[in-house]
């Protein structure tokens, strides 16, 4: 199945399987009302989800290099599908953390098994592009779950409603997905991972260490979107979910030009990568630092889309940089390693932002991720140096 049929596939599994996860980041404003929460908990429901991803990550990259992507790839949607029905169910506060970690467990399929299927399915020499169009599932997904739950919140079935959808898709499209796709298989046994071998390579280690800080303003700003516009411009909930589904747009532009861009590059796919990651990673702190300039709902929908364009861009060239940085066969231990310190960041930094906002308002907060996308620039102005030929 290579060729962009099959990157096509993948790609698609990769938007349900974002769809489901990233609801839960545009329902934020309707939890707050439903669960009389304050913006501090709002993050810490952020936070259960992704600490089920992280739980899981090195399990399912031991399991896609052990066994293949294929039936990691089956299992981890049909368990995203069960999560999110968990979510529209929930009754309390309790049981939706729940489920919150369910979708996160069943998430951390999705890295490891889409970045080692989209290697195995890319056209010669379309590498990075392909990576690309498969990480723009993330974003369309994402906007869609945006879309869905805010806009179905204003009929009578409410936000739970979106939730069902969500459900409903993944289960189906896990079914289409066994029966079209093939696969490579792994090497026949599922063992531990070598972290202490990957994190002694000097590039590999910068690169991880720059993923912290993506990972906390990426999510951050997925999570707080819908609930800065909704309480400081005074939009509906619908024209907040939208402008959200505008960043993801703006951002799958940002991927694919990313990836278009490392394959016209001289020199090695992993030094052409790091320097549009770098560019990505300055215009992001740029814009982040931007948006507490900004008044007004047109001009934050317009700030925000500038902001999706650099910084929901970065991932796709954060993961063609750290896979050409490592072997083929340890692309899943390698991209779960590298997933991980992007989770951590999305652990620790929604709740200090809520944090932060409760106590010192949203200027204090945008304007600590802008300082968190810099150091990552730094961090990858260092990996350039590393490597230098």
């Amino acid at each position: 199945m290579r060729g962009w049929r099959g990157v096509g596939l993948v790609s698609g599994w990769q938007t349900v399987a974002s769809l489901c996860f990233y609801a839960i980041f545009a329902a934020t404003a309707f939890l707050r009302d439903d669960f009389g929460l304050s913006r501090t908990l709002v993050g810490v429901t952020i936070t259960a989800t992704m600490l089920g991803y992280t739980l899981l990550l090195f399990v399912m990259g031991a399991l896609v290099d052990g066994y293949g992507e294929r039936p990691v790839m089956i299992g981890g949607l049909l368990a995203l599908g069960a999560g999110t029905t968990g979510v529209a169910v929930a009754p309390s506060y309790p049981a939706l953390l729940v489920a919150l970690l369910v979708i996160g467990g069943a998430y951390a399929a999705a890295m490891p098994a889409t970045n080692r299927a989209v290697l195995a399915v890319a056209p010669p020499g379309r590498r990075n592009l392909a990576m690309s169009l498969k990480q723009v599932g993330v974003t369309v997904g994402s906007g869609l779950g945006a879309v869905l739950v805010t806009w179905i919140a204003a009929t009578r079935f409410a936000w739970r409603g979106g939730f069902f959808v969500a459900a409903a898709t993944a289960i189906l499209v896990a079914v289409a997905f066994g029966y079209w796709y093939r696969g490579d298989g792994g090497h026949g046994s599922l063992g531990l991972p070598d972290v202490r071998g990957l994190l002694a390579r000097p590039d590999y280690r910068t690169l991880a260490a720059a993923g912290f800080f993506y990972g906390g303003t990426i999510f951050t700003t997925t999570a707080y979107v819908v609930l800065y516009l909704t309480e400081s411009t005074r939009v509906a909930a619908g024209v907040a979910g939208t402008t959200l589904a505008l960043v993801q747009l703006t951002g799958s532009v940002g991927r694919i030009g990313g990836g278009a861009l490392v394959d016209r590059l001289p020199g090695s796919d992993a030094r052409a990568s790091a320097l549009v990651l770098c560019g990505q990673s300055l215009g992001g702190a740029a814009c982040l630092a931007a948006v507490t300039l900004v008044d007004g709902p047109l001009a934050a929908a317009a700030g925000f889309g500038a902001l999706g364009l650099f910084l929901f861009g970065i991932p796709a060239t954060y993961y063609a940089c750290m896979t050409a940085l490592v072997p083929t066969d340890r692309v899943g231990e390698a991209t779960a390693g590298g997933q991980l310190t992007i989770n951590a960041g999305g652990l620790v930094a929604p709740p200090a932002f809520g944090y932060l906002v409760d106590t010192a308002g949203y200027t204090a907060g945008w304007s600590a991720l802008a300082a968190g996308g810099a150091l990552a620039a730094l961090l990858v102005g260092w990996l350039l140096r590393l490597t230098e030929t």
